[in-house]
């Protein structure tokens, strides 16, 4: 039996259906599928939308009107967004889509309240995330509204963030398309948000929940502030509560949602029970380990039992992100005078500037701290200039929150107090790992210092150490800042970010005839860090990608197989093998570098090599591509697999200039853990004797061949004492986070200066 032209139950979709159900209705079937506790829906397509608009002919006329806009400019945004969504809304949906959708709803029962939810076809794709952009309609009920609601959330999606979004992800308006799920009513009489890893610390044992009285808009919106606990995985116990007093909340009354007031007796109790908590846990788990990946999922408790209503992978996960250590952060002096909800990650100092109002966003000015009470889709524009943002109000999943762990903007939220406490001008520094809002700012920290503690920059570039500290990189964007270090280059810039800021799939590129494109593109975000850091080398790990990570890419899933194990599967030099095609785009933008723009301090790296005549294909690519080893270009081979380990004369016999270990996987190898596997994450440790064993090895028989070697995984950002097992035998490179980078060179001097004073280290 064929198929609904325009609608799709649930049950008949699956996650590789984004392209016509979007993020939200593809996982919707996804759940059903994988029998979560999903209430009963079915999505209306996004080729419902595609032929509205063309049975109506409107994409010549917004296309004219977009095409006049300066999306940067509030007034003329706001203008075209109300002449298309004007024209969306007097528009007729013909009238055989409208029997369908109707006939539909009829099967979910007799006038039943639905949810009229948006799902954009570029929606929780990677790196996209279009968090409160389109409209979601609650309590829709009867086919006359729901027709009408359908049409409003197809208008929504020429709201002006949307615009403004899409604009500058560079997403082309008329490829975005939107299907909308519409899906039986829940009265959540509690409703919330978990995440199945720690967003901001991102520890993988670390479950996160989030709960609020009544339906589950206002948690998003920031409105209230929501219940906070956290629970270990492998323990099954909950490890933190953080309740919180709620006096509103979001309700059906009648046909309309409504504002109520929470019962008295009722708003400093926790909203929860501990039992729906670990409930809540049990199944958040089911579902990270249905996608293996962490998930941001919706939830709802209606009649005791706990329905799931959205689950989308994490977008804003950052590896280089951690918890900043106050003990090697220059805000020792600083007195705390605020403290906040965590929202998204890192340091920084500026001046306040207070936004009671949407209409005083021109207030904000790059470096300023804003302050407000909470954000809405509006404040996207200022809060890319801001250094800080700080909200009254809002939790994890809050406007304010998502989208500044998108912009790698440092965020504070649930605050309670901060337009009261904080003044238009007060320097403040904001610490977003923790949640703290100290009074003044890091520019002149006032620091008394041991001998044995050197934290200013101007002390730690009078440090001179024999073996090179290098920094671990990954966006063109930190390269002028990071540069301005003292460190001695590059030791593992990633190629896995740029190529996914370009968004799609290079096979797809090549089949499309945009190579070029692809080179240039690749090329000019190279030459960003090699201007940088002058002189200084550049190592360019080569894509490693896993085939998971490139079926995200835009194409991915008409190249790439799916495989039961990425993890030991199609990736690395295997890859450039099979795939060269692929691999000689970027040789090519290495070239054009080193050879059109002069920058000869780019080097390259292949990764995951796993055997000696894997290597030797690989290096005939490269020399065939015209880049020859010696000179000024070198060669380097990721050490990251036992094999590299049993058989590194072998390796190193093909002819290369430097072996860096990749301790992360490594440890995962010689171990058999996988560290993103939360039942067994805990075992995942790089000093363990048979790593360290593997560690000396290598270095040593490196020594002996007269090869560089270096070490450019997690471990040294995070180990001070595998630093001293590494300099005693004999690296001759460290790469570390860019946080780590003056912490390094204290414990590597250190360790020098007693190898020179006592020989070996005790």
């Amino acid at each position: 039996m064929s198929l609904p032209r325009y609608t799709r139950w649930f049950i008949d979709l699956s996650k590789e259906d984004i392209n016509i159900a979007g993020g939200k209705g593809a996982n919707l079937g996804e759940l059903t599928a994988a029998k979560i506790p999903i209430p009963p829906g079915f999505v209306v397509l996004s080729s419902a939308y595609f032929t509205f608009l063309d049975i109506n002919s409107l994409r010549p006329k917004i296309h004219a009107i977009l095409s006049s806009c300066d999306v940067s400019d509030p007034k003329q945004l706001h203008t075209a967004s109300q002449k298309i969504q004007k024209l969306i809304l007097g528009s007729e949906m013909p009238h055989d889509m409208s029997m369908e959708i109707m006939k539909n709803y009829a099967k979910l029962g007799h006038d039943v309240y639905v949810a009229v939810r948006s799902s954009a076809t570029a929606e929780d794709l990677p790196g996209a995330s279009f968090a409160g952009q389109q409209e979601s309609y609650l309590n829709v009920r009867g086919d006359t509204n729901l027709i009408m609601r359908v049409r409003d959330a197809w208008a929504s999606l020429f709201g002006e963030r949307a615009i403004f979004y899409r604009v500058q992800k560079k997403f082309d308006h008329f490829k975005v398309g939107i299907a909308v799920p519409i899906q039986k009513m829940i009265q959540s009489e509690v409703s919330g948000v978990m995440f199945t890893v720690d967003p901001i610390t991102q520890d993988k044992d670390k479950l996160v929940i989030e709960a609020i009285y009544g339906l589950g808009d206002y948690i998003v919106q920031g409105v209230v502030t929501p219940d906070h606990y956290e629970v270990s995985k492998t323990k099954h116990e909950i490890l933190t509560k953080n309740i919180t007093k709620q006096t509103i909340m979001e309700t059906r009354g009648g046909k309309e949602v409504i504002e109520s007031k929470v019962p008295v007796k009722k708003q400093e109790l926790q909203k929860i029970s501990d039992k729906h908590v670990l409930h809540l846990a049990e199944i958040g788990k089911k579902i990270h380990a249905h996608y293996f990946f962490p998930q941001d999922i919706e939830w709802a408790l209606e009649g005791g039992k706990i329905y799931i209503t959205q689950a989308r992978p994490i977008t804003t996960l950052d590896p280089r992100s951690q918890i900043l250590d106050l003990r090697n952060t220059s805000i020792q002096h600083l007195v705390s005078i605020l403290k906040g909800a965590p929202a998204a990650p890192g340091l920084v100092s500026g001046p306040v500037k207070m936004v009671p109002d949407v209409k005083l966003l021109d207030k904000i000015k790059k470096g300023d701290i804003m302050v407000t009470d909470m954000t809405t889709p509006d404040f996207v524009p200022a809060m890319r200039r801001a250094a800080g943002i700080i909200t009254n109000r809002g939790g994890l999943t809050s406007h304010a929150a998502i989208v500044s762990r998108e912009l790698g903007v440092p965020c504070i939220v649930g605050t309670g107090t901060a337009t009261k406490i904080l003044k238009d001008g007060m320097i403040v520094t904001l610490n977003g790992s923790t949640g703290e809002i100290f009074k003044g700012g890091l520019s002149k920290p006032q620091i008394t210092m041991t001998n044995d503690q050197i934290n200013s920059k101007s002390q730690i570039s009078n440090i001179k150490t024999a073996t090179k500290i290098y920094v671990n990189l990954a966006e063109p964007e930190r390269a002028v800042e990071i540069a301005k270090n003292y460190v001695d280059g590059v030791g593992l810039l990633r190629a896995e970010f740029m190529m996914g800021n370009i968004g799609i799939h290079p096979k797809k590129m090549i089949a499309d005839g945009k190579s070029e494109v692809y080179i240039d593109k690749l090329a000019s975000d190279l030459a960003v860090f090699c201007k940088a850091f002058g002189n200084r080398p550049i190592i360019y790990r080569a894509s490693d990608f896993k085939t998971n990570e490139y079926r995200h890419l835009k194409g991915g899933d008409l190249y790439e197989p799916e495989e039961s194990n990425p993890m030991l599967g199609f990736r690395g030099a295997y890859r450039y093998i099979k795939n060269p095609d692929v691999f000689e785009l970027e040789l090519a933008a290495i070239k054009k570098v080193r050879n059109r723009m002069g920058h000869k301090n780019l080097y390259l790296m292949i990764p995951f090599v796993r055997t000696p005549a894997e290597m030797l294909d690989v290096k005939k690519i490269i020399t065939t591509a015209g880049l020859i080893r010696g000179g000024t270009f070198k060669l380097y081979m990721m050490c990251e697999i036992p094999s590299n380990v049993i058989l590194l004369d072998d390796f190193l016999n093909i002819g290369i200039d430097g072996i860096s270990i990749g301790s992360n996987d490594l440890t995962m190898m010689i171990m058999g853990t996988d560290r993103d596997n939360e039942e067994v994450a805990t075992e995942f440790d790089e000093r363990n004797p048979a790593v360290i064993w593997a560690l000396e090895k290598i270095i040593k028989t490196c020594i002996k061949r007269g090869v560089a070697c270096g070490i450019c995984g997690q471990a040294p950002s995070q180990y001070p004492e595998l630093v001293e097992k590494l300099v005693n035998w004999g690296i001759t490179s460290i790469s570390v986070n860019p946080d780590a980078i003056d912490r390094t060179r204290q414990i590597v001097a250190n360790c020098e200066s007693k190898l020179i004073k006592y020989g070996k280290n005790k």
